[in-house]
């Protein structure tokens, strides 16, 4: 008899293909009862994992024992999962049978290595073993996060898989590079009636992370055949993305950083103007040269009006307070307090400082030095997390609000701390957090639950926004900017505002976060142009 065909391949070089074989020989199987062994999925989690574009889902772990390490993430509710979507991947887990802890080729602050020689220098006193190939890779492209927010996906981090699919826009415009932000860097351009936004780049603080930043930029104009007429960035001067635009030798816009932030939410869901955007995050440069970061913005026609914002405190030690949370709840205290806050008061954050530590920061707040001004959102999140002990130094960019939002972990109440609006002038209306924070001091001293103050904080800040968005009368309200990557602020955002007659708007495809920024200030540009033709 003639010999059996030979069995069909087990990878294909079209991804489809793989995933039907893979679920032919059981693989597939095996890969879902591990996710499931782990962590809680959701029809709209499951569709996430086995999409083409295979990102890293932040799904609930399990609180039983799945045999993950308790160390990989800790006091985090989430773990990032990813399935093999490459040969590699699949025959690497073959042989194992069982899921890998797995973190991206670099160090921190720097893109990822791309190259052999460079991985052996810059991971060498980290890393114990090599698996080295003989295929080039042209470009870093990191692994895209997904989180369901709403009942659908949001883009946390853009890369590989949705990078760089473009966007349309309306009305075509010139050709427009973009720079982008400082932190969570990414880069787009506008060709003909789409803008082709960046893999992400990360934040530039390091030489490697510029060098990445000028390569994109190269690669995009190479790629699409652009010869750009203006160049888009940041209103901030000191950032090295607007630094880059001065140096181009082209046109350039200035483009606010968080009327940039919703350009791009209301461009993702092809919303016209009038638009509220609610621009939450933890810092960006303000037309009145403050440091902004709770912003409520009246978008229209052909630019933006501040319709309010937070109330201002001052951040000891400036950028400091980004990585050490009691900074910003001391800025918070002295706002309330004045010096009565360096007293005997027993709290967690003046008990974080040593006396002398507290005496330097006593004298910066009083004389404003080195202690700007802010209305942050984002660090109004951190100076709450640590006045409620539960986090007083941050390891890692946002850690202390994520811990406050993991803290009330499915605890529901709809009640709220009080706060105040001046309703007068719009143009400068101010939310007054003080009722809210003596408030947060009185639960906290009558031992209330961590949980249900964490809870009743959210609460408050979503009723600002429905206030805020009734005072404007705006209908149509844009949610962005990092805070709104905050799975309880957001979701509890969206229906307190459809309960009360406002159509909201949030992101899916493009992150809320600073990776976002470039998309908006390409269309701030074209906006701009328009005005001028």
């Amino acid at each position: 008899p003639p010999p059996p065909p030979p069995p069909p391949p087990l990878f294909s070089s079209r991804r489809r293909h793989t995933r039907y074989s893979l679920q032919s020989r059981g693989l597939g199987d095996v890969y879902k009862r591990q996710v499931e062994n782990a962590c809680e999925v959701s029809a709209i989690e499951r569709r996430s994992l086995i999409s083409a574009e295979s990102p890293i889902v932040l799904l609930r772990r399990m609180e039983t024992d799945s045999g993950i390490s308790r160390y990989a993430a800790p006091s985090n509710p989430f773990l990032g999962v990813m399935l093999p979507y490459t040969p590699l991947h699949h025959l690497l887990m073959k042989e194992l049978g069982f899921p890998v802890v797995a973190t991206s080729g670099n160090l921190a602050d720097e893109p990822i290595c791309t190259d052999e020689n460079e991985a052996l220098e810059r991971l060498g006193g980290i890393a114990d073993l090599f698996l080295c190939h003989d295929r080039p890779i042209i470009r870093h492209v990191d692994d895209s996060i997904v989180r369901e927010m709403a009942g659908r996906e949001m883009v946390l981090r853009r890369a590989r898989g949705f990078a760089p699919l473009p966007l349309p826009i309306r009305n075509e415009t010139v050709p427009i590079i973009a720079t982008g932000a400082h932190l969570k860097n990414a880069v787009a351009a506008s060709a003909g009636e789409g803008v082709f936004i960046s893999q992400h780049i990360g934040d530039l603080e390091t030489r490697e992370a510029l060098a990445a930043f000028r390569e994109v930029i190269r690669s995009f104009q190479r790629l699409y055949e652009i010869q750009p007429e203006v160049v888009a960035c940041d209103a901030h001067p000191d950032y090295l993305s607007t630094r880059f635009a001065h140096d181009s030798g082209l046109p350039n816009i200035s483009v606010q950083h968080h009327y940039a932030h919703v350009l791009s939410c209301m461009a993702e869901n092809e919303l016209k103007a009038p638009v509220l955007g609610v621009a939450w995050d933890g810092t960006g440069f303000g037309t009145d040269e403050t440091i902004w970061g709770g912003e409520f913005l009246l978008v229209g026609e052909s630019d933006f009006e501040r319709a309010a914002h937070f109330r201002r405190f001052r951040l000891p030690g400036g950028d400091q307070a980004a990585k050490e949370p009691q900074r910003a709840a001391i800025g918070i205290l002295y706002e309330i307090f004045g010096d009565g806050v360096f007293g005997e008061n027993g709290l967690e954050p003046v008990k974080a400082f040593s006396a002398s530590e507290l005496s330097v920061i006593e004298t910066m707040l009083a004389g404003g030095l080195n202690a700007p001004p802010t209305s942050s959102a984002g660090r109004l999140f951190d100076g709450v997390a640590s006045i409620i002990g539960i986090r007083q130094e941050a390891r890692f960019e946002g850690q202390a609000a994520m811990e406050l939002e993991f803290s009330i972990d499915g605890f529901e109440t709809e009640d709220l701390y009080r706060f105040d609006i001046d309703e007068g002038n719009p143009g400068a209306r101010e939310i007054d957090w003080t009722p809210m924070i003596k408030e947060i001091i009185r639960d906290k001293d009558l031992a209330v639950p961590v949980r249900e103050i964490a809870a009743k904080f959210h609460n408050t800040l979503v009723e600002a926004i429905v206030r805020v968005a009734g005072l404007t009368g705006e209908t149509n309200v844009a949610l962005t900017g990092g805070c709104f990557q905050n799975k309880y602020l957001t979701e509890r955002a969206v229906v307190r505002l459809r309960e009360e007659g406002f159509k909201p708007y949030w992101h899916q495809r493009v992150p809320p976060n600073d990776g976002g920024i470039a998309l908006g200030q390409v269309f701030a540009a074209a906006r701009a142009n328009r005005v001028k033709e």
